[in-house]
């Protein structure tokens, strides 16, 4: 059955939209520069995440998109929609925002609080409830099972997939997360992390995302933007690139020495970059999947011991690749 919002009669804008921010800026009266001037470009469908250390700006400019802080000076667009121009209640509507610590409403239940804003939008009690189930089952939660439960009696780790439901809920045509995984443990955070990931290749939104954890933006983001002190935006590039060839000093300490580990864990196993494979190939040498990264070769390589790995295909050799070849792979270029 189709629960999407479009079933439900409510005129919908795209699944996704893209971000323009231009020239924005925040200053507050007592003289503070939150955010001097700020343009970047977040394409349709893509994860973007907003790094930087600690009063960089990177919540304000989160917050300036959705208008709970609104703008000193600057343009931003949805799509080709300036923010400014439309109702900021209605705008919240469309945009999902997740936060640190989830802010579900305690006297509701999981099913209530999924339903926040489909309500607001005043679909079908039936479409609404369809749609909860959908959302639930899509975050890894039985709608029988945790539906008719309270905030309280989830673990953290549940209370923050019921948040990201409840944001997803009225098919936004943005994502906004603050912090979303900060406030569990590291065990639970990688479940989440790896959940969202699959979550993303499911539903393709557009996504800005806040973390001050390098090793979470470079797991999640198709690009990262590093921002400094009144939101200065240091360099912006994918993961592999911002790794490999810091664009600033100030990136070139933030990212830190290792970020040639880092950068293994983001680099493909491209096809060219591969050795043949030795005619006297022995069958016990470690085999690592084509579809992996270098981070998982060298993994294999030194849990084996060898100094060298077959690259396979559906299980057939297609390549090779030795040790030093992946320490290559993850050596920074700058």
């Amino acid at each position: 059955m189709d629960v999407t919002p479009e079933a439900t009669g409510v005129a919908q804008s795209p699944r996704a939209a893209s971000i323009s921010l231009e020239g924005i800026q925040k200053h507050y009266p007592n003289g503070t520069e939150a955010v001097r001037d700020l343009s970047l470009e977040v394409p349709a469908g893509e994860l973007v995440v907003l790094i930087g250390p600690s009063g960089c700006g990177k919540s304000t400019v989160l917050r300036m998109i959705n208008r709970l802080i609104e703008p000193t000076a600057g343009r931003i667009t949805l799509g080709d929609e300036d923010v400014t121009n439309v109702d900021p209640v209605q705008l919240r509507r469309r945009i999902g925002y997740v936060i640190q610590n989830v802010g579900l409403f305690p006297h509701q239940t999981v099913r209530a609080n999924v339903a926040t804003v489909p309500s607001l939008l005043r679909w079908p009690k039936g479409q609404t409830r369809a749609r909860v189930d959908e959302l639930l089952d899509l975050v890894g939660l039985d709608p029988a099972e945790f539906g008719g439960r309270y905030p309280h009696e989830l673990s953290g780790g549940q209370r923050q997939r019921v948040g990201v439901a409840r944001a997803l809920a009225a098919d936004p045509v943005v994502l906004l997360m603050d912090e979303p995984f900060s406030a569990v443990d590291p065990i639970v955070r990688a479940r989440l992390q790896e959940e969202f990931l699959r979550l993303q290749a499911e539903v393709r939104k557009t996504i800005v995302l806040v973390t001050h954890d390098l090793d979470e933006a470079v797991r999640l983001g198709d690009r990262i933007a590093v921002l400094s002190e009144g939101g200065q935006l240091e360099q912006y590039d994918t993961p592999a690139a911002l790794l490999g060839a810091p664009a600033t000093a100030f990136v070139r300490e933030f990212v830190g020495a290792d970020r040639g580990i880092r950068r293994l864990a983001v680099t493909p196993l491209d096809r060219e970059a591969l050795e043949p494979v030795p005619e006297d190939a022995a069958s016990d040498l470690p085999t690592v999947a084509v579809d992996g990264s270098a981070y998982d070769a060298l993994a294999v390589l030194l849990t084996s011991g060898r100094d060298r790995l077959l690259v396979t295909d559906a299980g057939r050799p297609v390549g090779a690749l030795s040790r030093q070849r992946l320490l290559d792979l993850g050596r920074p270029t700058s």
